[in-house]
């Protein structure tokens, strides 16, 4: 068993993810959300779906990255 490097648990299921050469360990998908998302620089929330990224800068969509002087970005629907 492996322990969640999140919540401390031990768990028989635990999953690693490996991400710029760096390896992770999570009992669950939250503690892997709450550890890996990036932030949005406006708003603040955790980016779950695939967010918006300029000049290596994360936002959780269009609306946020104008909110803070981008311009030009678009969402992709």
């Amino acid at each position: 068993m492996a322990r969640c490097e999140v919540c401390g648990n031990e768990y028989g299921m635990s999953f690693e993810v490996h991400a710029q050469g760096a390896v992770h360990v999570f009992d669950c998908f939250s503690c892997a959300i709450h550890r890996m998302a990036p932030v949005c620089e406006h708003c603040r929330v955790q980016i779950i779906g695939q967010g918006v990224e300029v000049e290596g800068q994360w936002f959780c969509g269009a609306h946020c990255a104008r909110a803070e002087g981008r311009t030009g970005i678009v969402d992709r629907v």
